[in-house]
């Protein structure tokens, strides 16, 4: 047996087993490593071009035993062990001296989120192979993030001291990027003082001196060392960015921005973060100006474009957004490797065409969002399926939503949802109700569901179902309000238990004392409780938030009873004139036989 595997070497079994993977260095090596990433497998039988030109990697024979031994640990480690296939590939690493089998090793301590065995696989990765940066690379991330961060400084000096001049800049930023991690911000910060010394008259050295100030709070110092490295390099970008960024304030931030770019009228970097900042700022004319300047030598910029749509919406320039986002889509049309999702362009535009009661033209731009892979694809399905149904075709609306392809359970209740909501609004509450029922077998504990159900179970005089739905949402749900205000209202709405109701409201204002609805219904409970001083105060203001016709009615009755029928009778007319088919202002009317 022995014999069969004599030309079989070391190289060609982690080839053809195809088990590498690049281990990923921990955000919190105390927590342990996270899973790594698949790589690619190679050619069965076959050595790699990178294995043969590999330097130190030993030409180990692999017997019937390693190969056994391998191949066990490799079968436990997929079936949920670790510590046995890591122990195997430790000591194997240790016979043949290949540093492939000690980076297995620690691909597998980091799979099972063991911090220290993974350092101790990485130690022996480097030993294996010195020159080996991927190994440099890893053992730096793993000791920085513990209480060994001290053993990182030798390697840093020496990889800054062997860095070619063009290149040593680059590694100063990445050195300064592997201590920002360290949980010792000072000591990592004191390190890092030292190593740049012997490079100080280069710019880089005081852009990551600027940001290891800024990462202990030394703000001022950070200031002093991006203004030296504007110094060295007045026409750096990078140092202007970094000055601004450390300042503090958005006020100073811009004027290091606004200054830069008087001198440098070209620096695209810097001309964006203006722009941004300016928006962040509420300047949105001024930062208009600045993206049209960024058009002017980047016409295509789909960043630019996007900016533009946006800030022209907010200064309410509809016809300008629309042509912006129109460019952006057109662009990305033009970029078919352009990552970008389209989606929220597509929605805007659909917006702006609804808003000109263009229904057919907001369909087109939904249509479009046409990818199921799209975060925003439900999202257009649904709106698409609502402004058919507000066009008055039902069965069309409901035929979309059947359309909608998603694996995604909270959508797939979602459109559950919105079935429910198109036939309740078209009045076949029992429909509607049976909609939502089949749904909730389906996904019994989806609280936005079980709230619908809840509403039409009251409608159907389905109380104590109602009642009990609503408990479960604040259970599944605890901090969903409208499930407290709703079931608090109606019980203040058919007069029982009034206590309970207003603590119910009560509990749901405290958690949105914003909301008009709740301040509604505050104000109907204390009314209901006799307190119509109290009730005014809360309809008036709720009224005053949202001018809803239906808070318009109540503060209408207290006022009613309060003896100040003209006011009364002039808040139902206007509520009248919003809603002339209010049930509850109907309802309200008849009982006080009142006539407008």
């Amino acid at each position: 047996m022995k014999n069969a595997f004599a030309i079989v070497t070391l190289s060609a079994l982690m080839a053809t087993h195809a088990m590498a993977q690049t281990p990923v260095a921990p955000a919190d090596a105390a927590a342990g490593p996270s899973a790594a990433a698949p790589v690619a497998p190679r050619e069965e039988g076959a050595e790699s071009k990178a294995d043969a030109k590999a330097e130190g990697l030993p030409k180990v024979e692999l017997s019937s035993d390693l190969l056994y031994k391998l191949t066990k640990a490799e079968m436990e480690f997929k079936s949920g062990q670790w510590q046995g296939p890591y122990v195997t590939m430790m000591v194997a690493a240790q016979q043949t001296r290949d540093p492939r089998l000690a980076r297995r090793a620690s691909e597998m301590a980091l799979a099972a989120k063991q911090g220290s065995e993974a350092l101790a696989a990485i130690r022996l990765w480097r030993e294996l192979a010195p020159d080996s940066d991927e190994a440099t690379q890893f053992f730096l991330g793993f000791v920085v993030l513990t209480d060994k961060i001290e053993e990182a400084e030798p390697i840093f000096a020496e990889r800054l001291a062997n860095a070619p001049a063009g290149a040593r800049g680059v590694a100063l930023f990445q050195m300064q990027q592997i201590l920002s991690r360290s949980n010792d911000k000072l000591y990592a910060y004191s390190m890092l003082t030292r190593l740049v010394q012997p490079y100080l008259d280069m710019f880089e050295a005081h852009l990551v001196l600027a940001q290891g100030a800024l990462s202990i709070g030394e703000r001022e110092r950070a200031i002093g060392e991006a203004n030296k490295a504007l110094a060295i390099k007045p026409n750096s970008e990078l140092a202007a960015l970094t000055l601004a960024q450390v300042t503090g304030e958005p006020e100073a931030a811009g004027k290091v921005l606004a200054t830069f770019l008087q001198k440098n009228p070209d620096a695209i970097e810097v001309r964006g973060a203006y722009a941004r900042l300016l928006v962040e700022q509420k300047q949105l004319e001024p930062a208009r100006d600045q993206f049209l300047l960024l058009l002017k030598s980047q016409p295509d910029n789909v960043g630019g474009l996007y900016a533009l749509g946006i800030v022209a919406l907010q200064l309410e320039d509809t016809k300008g957004a629309e042509q912006y986002f129109k460019r952006f889509l057109a662009v990305l049309d033009k970029s078919p490797g352009d990552a970008r999702d389209p989606f929220k362009a597509l929605m805007i535009l659909s917006q702006i065409a609804e808003t000109r009661g263009d229904t057919a033209g907001a369909i087109a731009w939904l249509d479009k969002v046409d990818n199921s892979a799209s975060a925003g694809y439900v999202e257009a399905r649904l709106r698409r399926a609502q402004l058919i149904a507000r066009g008055g075709n039902l069965d069309a609306a409901r035929k979309a939503l059947t359309e909608i392809e998603t694996d995604d359970p909270a959508s797939q209740a979602q459109v559950l949802l919105v079935d429910a909501q198109f036939l309740r609004d078209a009045g076949y509450v029992q429909s509607a109700y049976t909609v939502l029922e089949n749904a909730l077998l389906r996904f019994p504990d989806n609280p936005e569901l079980l709230y619908d159900y809840a509403l039409l179970a009251e409608r159907l005089d389905k109380l104590e179902l109602m009642e009990a739905s609503l408990r479960r949402v604040m259970a599944l749900a605890p901090d969903n309000q409208h499930a407290y205000n709703a079931l608090g209202y109606s019980l203040a709405e058919r007069g029982i238990r009034l206590q309970e109701a207003h603590a119910l409201i009560e509990k749901a204002l405290q958690m949105a004392p914003g909301d008009p609805f709740i301040m509604d219904s505050m104000g109907w409970v204390q009314f209901r409780m006799g307190d119509l001083a109290a009730a005014e105060n809360a309809l008036r203001r709720a009224y005053a938030v949202r001018s809803d016709p239906e808070i318009a009615v109540h503060l209408g009755e207290v006022l009613w009873q309060k003896g100040d029928k003209a006011e009364a009778q002039k808040l139902w007319r206007e509520a009248q004139r919003k809603d002339p088919k209010n049930d509850v202002l109907k309802s309200t009317l008849a009982r006080l036989n009142v006539s407008l």
